[in-house]
């Protein structure tokens, strides 16, 4: 798929948002987490890629299956 460059950034800005769920993103975007990675690999820093990957490594929130309960929405968010 491509994605303009707001495109681009909101699934960024969704993917740093400690409680924005992958498939959150998934539902609004059409991608799945693997593909938000590349994503962030591509448009950011190694740095930077790098202490998102440490974050969300492992992270509840991030996975709806791993938490259900958990539902947050940003005011960004559709």
């Amino acid at each position: 798929m491509k994605f303009n460059e707001t495109e681009i950034d909101r699934i960024i800005e969704m993917a740093w948002e400690d409680r924005t769920p992958f498939e959150a993103i998934q539902f609004q975007f059409g991608i799945k987490e693997n593909d938000v990675r590349k994503i962030m690999r591509f448009n950011m820093k190694e740095s930077s890629f790098k202490l998102w990957r440490e974050r969300v490594k492992g992270r509840k929130t991030k996975h709806l299956k791993s938490n259900p309960s958990t539902r947050f929405k940003s005011q960004n968010q559709k």
